[in-house]
C-alpha cells in the first residue's frame, strides 16, 4: 500500500534542489567577473571573448525544451543526477582550459547539461511539494535563489578572481555539483519510467523547437556586437521565428508532443512565463549597467561591486520567503505579480536619475531595494504557476517553458539594452569633445539611463500583461487551513518513516 503522507525527507531534498539551481544561476555571472582575466591568460581576442558567455547561453537556451521532456520520459531524478555530474565534468574541463577553443567547448557542455538540470530541478520541486502551504514556502525559497543567485555570482566571482584566479570560477562548481548529486541519490524519490510504459521522444519537435530557440538566442547575442540591423542578426531572428511557427504546427498533430500546447495555452502559465521573461529583460539589463557603472564610473573593485549587489539579494529573499510565500495561499496570484512588477518599475525609474556624481547610498541602494522587493513578488508565484495543475508526466516540459522564458528574456534583454545604451552614448558624444574623460563618463551614464528607461517601459508592459492574463485564485478554504495541520501531518509521517 502506498503511503499518501508527504515524503519526510522533502525539506532536505529541497536543499539539494536549491543548491543545484543556485549553481546554474550564479554560473552565468560568476564567469563574467572572471572573463577579463581568462581573456588575458588564454589570449582570447576581443571579437571572440563573447563566446565564453554565448556558448553557454546558446546551448542552455536552445536545449531546454528537449532537456525538460527527457526528464519526463526517463525520470527526473535520473536526469537531474546526469545533469549534475555532466556539469561538474564540463566545469573541470573549463577550469583546465589551455586554449580559447577548449574553454568555449567546455562552456557549451555546461549549457547542455544545465538544460537537463534546470527543468528537472523545477519538476522535482513541483512533484515533491503538493500541499499548498508547503508548496508556497518551497517555491518562495526556489524563487529567491533564481532571482538572487546572479548577485551572489558577482560576489563569488570577485572573491575567487581577486584572491585565487579565474579558473576557480569554474572549478568551484565541481564540489557543489558532486555534493548535490550525492544528496540527490539519497534524498530524492526514484521516478524511473520503465521501457514498457515509456512514450517515444518527439524528435521532429525537438529539432524544430530547439533549433528555433538556438537561432533566436544566437541572433540576440550577435546583436550586441553587430547591431540589430545586421543581416546575420535579422536572418537568425527570422529563421528562429519560422522554426518556432513550424514547431507549433507540428506539435498540434503529434501524439506525444515535446511541448503539449495546453501548457502554454493556459492563461495563467502563459502569463507567468511572459511575466518572468519580461522581468528578466529588465533585471539582466540592470546587472549589466550597474556593474559597469560601479566599476568604471565609481571605481569599485570587482569584489566591492559584488558586495554592492547584496542588498538587492537580501530584498529578494525577504520578499519571496517572508511575504509572497505567505500570501500566495491567501490572495490571487495577480495581486502579487502585478504590484511586484510595479514596485520593480519604481526601482528602475529611480535609476534613470543616475549621474556621474551620484552616491551609491542615495541613488543605487534605494533602487536595488525596490527592485529586489518587487522581483521577489514576481518570481515566486510565477514559478509556482508554471507547474501548478500539471500532470506529473508533463512537469518537465512545463518547467522547461518558464526556464526558456528566463533564458530568452535574459539574452534579449542584454543584447537589446546594451545596443540602446551604446547608441545613446555615441549620440551624446557628437560635438561634445570626446577626448575628455569627464565627457566620456557622462556619455556612458547617459547611455545607461536611456537603456534603463526602456527597461522601465518593459516592466510596465509586463505588469499590464500579468493583470490581463493571470487570474489564478487560491482554492476555497486554502487560506483558512491552519498551520497545525501541516505540523501534525509532518509529525505523523516522520513517525511512520521511523517505524
Amino acid at each position: 500500500m502506498v503511503d499518501p503522507a508527504p515524503d519526510p525527507r522533502r525539506w532536505r531534498a529541497l536543499a539539494v534542489i536549491a543548491l543545484a539551481q543556485l549553481m546554474i544561476v550564479l554560473d552565468v555571472t560568476i564567469v563574467n567577473i572572471a572573463l577579463p582575466s581568462a581573456q588575458h591568460d588564454l589570449g582570447i581576442s576581443n571579437g571572440n571573448r563573447q563566446w565564453v558567455v554565448t556558448a553557454y547561453t546558446l546551448a542552455f537556451g536552445g536545449l531546454l525544451l528537449l532537456g525538460g521532456r527527457v526528464g519526463d520520459l526517463y525520470g527526473r531524478k535520473r536526469t537531474f543526477m546526469i545533469g549534475l555530474l555532466g556539469f561538474a565534468a564540463a566545469s573541470a574541463l573549463g577550469g583546465s582550459s589551455a586554449t580559447p577553443e577548449m574553454l568555449f567547448a567546455a562552456r557549451a557542455l555546461q549549457g547542455a547539461f544545465g538544460a537537463l538540470l534546470a527543468p528537472s530541478a523545477l519538476g522535482l520541486l513541483s512533484t515533491t511539494f503538493t500541499e499548498p502551504r508547503q508548496r508556497s514556502t518551497a517555491f518562495g525559497i526556489f524563487g529567491a535563489i533564481a532571482a538572487g543567485g546572479s548577485a551572489i555570482g558577482f560576489i563569488a566571482g570577485g572573491v575567487l578572481t581577486q584572491y585565487l584566479n579565474w579558473r576557480w570560477c569554474l572549478f568551484v562548481n565541481v564540489p557543489i555539483a558532486l555534493g548535490a548529486a550525492f544528496g540527490a541519490s539519497r534524498l530524492l524519490r526514484r521516478d524511473f519510467i520503465g521501457k514498457g510504459t515509456r512514450i517515444p521522444l518527439d524528435l521532429p519537435g525537438a529539432l524544430l523547437g530547439c533549433g528555433g530557440l538556438l537561432a533566436i538566442v544566437y541572433g540576440t547575442s550577435e546583436a550586441e556586437s553587430r547591431g540589430w540591423s545586421h543581416w546575420l542578426v535579422l536572418l537568425c531572428l527570422a529563421l528562429g521565428a519560422a522554426l518556432l511557427a513550424a514547431f507549433v504546427a507540428a506539435e498540434r498533430h503529434c501524439d506525444h508532443p515535446l511541448l503539449p500546447l495546453h501548457i502554454v495555452g493556459d492563461r495563467n502559465r502563459g502569463g507567468a512565463a511572459l511575466s518572468v521573461g519580461l522581468a528578466v529583460v529588465g533585471l539582466f539589463g540592470l546587472f549589466l549597467f550597474l556593474t559597469y557603472y560601479l566599476q568604471e564610473i565609481k571605481n569599485f573593485s570587482p569584489l566591492l561591486t559584488g558586495v554592492a549587489f547584496l542588498p538587492m539579494t537580501g530584498a529578494i529573499v525577504l520578499s519571496s520567503t517572508g511575504f509572497a510565500a505567505r500570501m500566495m495561499t491567501r490572495v490571487p496570484s495577480r495581486n502579487l505579480i502585478v504590484p511586484g512588477l510595479l514596485l520593480a518599475s519604481c526601482g528602475m525609474a529611480w535609476l534613470t536619475r543616475l549621474t556621474v556624481d551620484s552616491a551609491y547610498a542615495d541613488s543605487v541602494l534605494p533602487a536595488e531595494l525596490l527592485l529586489g522587493l518587487g522581483m521577489g513578488m514576481v518570481f515566486m508565484p510565477s514559478m509556482s504557476l508554471a507547474t501548478l495543475g500539471i500532470a506529473p508526466r508533463e512537469t518537465g516540459a512545463a518547467a522547461a517553458t518558464i526556464n526558456s522564458a528566463q533564458q530568452v528574456g535574459g539574452s534579449i534583454g542584454t543584447a537589446l539594452l546594451n545596443t540602446i545604451a551604446a547608441s545613446a552614448t555615441t549620440t551624446y558624444l557628437v560635438g561634445r569633445g570626446a577626448g575628455s574623460k569627464l565627457v566620456q563618463a557622462t556619455a556612458a551614464v547617459h547611455g545607461y539611463t536611456v537603456a534603463t528607461t526602456v527597461a522601465l517601459g518593459v516592466l510596465l508592459f509586463a505588469a499590464v500583461l500579468a493583470f490581463v492574463m493571470v487570474d489564478h485564485r487560491p482554492t476555497p478554504g486554502e487560506a483558512a487551513r491552519k498551520d497545525t495541520e501541516a505540523t501534525v501531518g509532518t509529525a505523523a509521517s516522520d513517525r511512520a518513516h521511523t517505524a
